[in-house]
């Protein structure tokens, strides 16, 4: 176990749920499984903000992963309220991404995790991509998680496709968000069958990659999905060396 790579996983948070009606985290344990089979050892990472030098001492990559949570108004491209409310995962999430990415430590960004990423990067988004793209797919509801809903095309030469091993892949849906524009310093590097943006890579970076989907459903062996996790627990073991 000591010669695995340390993976942190972001928890999520809720204000109140069915765990507690007080503020907690929660998190799927599928990202944990996905990690520990592909071989990393998963740590889970709360809302510390003095905690973050420490993160980085113990964490050889990070996964950010879903969520359902408000982002500020200036990733949509409005403008904001002078009393507008930071969530708490967002106001955490940005300023350790940020420094994780600053160390060019290896970083995969699930769904909200993806949409975090292209957001340091200059990136805004659609509230509602139904409202704002005409396209057959409900890309929050067409399937269960479990099973995929839609066809996507990945870049030919992208480090998403040489980590896949494939340039179409049949994935599940879970977003009414989605990218509006191209940031600058940002790789587009997957979309859906209707053409919104289903992954990204820093291309300066040796392994920054942010999928719209959620492979750790779908995460086992012989799956294209497993490749992100094999993938990013291999790019940790060579930062931890």
């Amino acid at each position: 176990m000591s010669g695995r790579p340390v993976i942190g996983v972001l928890l999520d948070y809720q204000a109140a749920g069915s765990f507690s009606q007080r503020p907690h985290y929660a998190l799927r344990t599928g990202y944990f499984d996905a990690l520990w089979l592909a071989g990393g050892t998963p740590v889970a990472i709360p809302y510390v903000d003095g905690a973050i030098d420490a993160y980085l001492a113990l964490c050889d990559g990070f996964l950010f992963p879903g969520g359902f949570y408000p982002f500020p108004a200036r990733l949509y491209g409005e403008t904001a309220g002078s009393d507008e409310p930071v969530h708490p995962r967002f106001a955490f999430e940005e300023q350790l991404m940020a420094r994780v990415i600053a160390r060019d430590r290896p970083v995969l960004g699930v769904c909200a995790g993806m949409q975090v990423l292209a957001g340091l990067y200059g990136g805004t988004f659609y509230r509602d991509l139904h409202t704002a793209i005409d396209t057959p797919i409900d890309h929050l509801n067409e399937r269960p998680a479990e099973q995929p809903a839609h066809g996507l095309t990945v870049s030919q030469g992208s480090r998403l496709q040489e980590i896949l091993g494939t340039t179409a892949l049949r994935v599940n849906t879970a977003h009414k968000e989605a990218l509006s524009n191209q940031p600058a310093g940002l790789v587009i590097n997957a979309r859906a069958e209707d053409g919104v943006v289903e992954g990204v890579e820093v291309a300066d970076k040796g392994f920054c990659i942010g999928v719209q989907w959620h492979p750790e459903f779908f995460a086992r062996d012989g799956d294209p999905n497993f490749n992100l996790f094999t993938g990013l627990v291999s790019a940790a073991a060579g930062a931890k060396s």
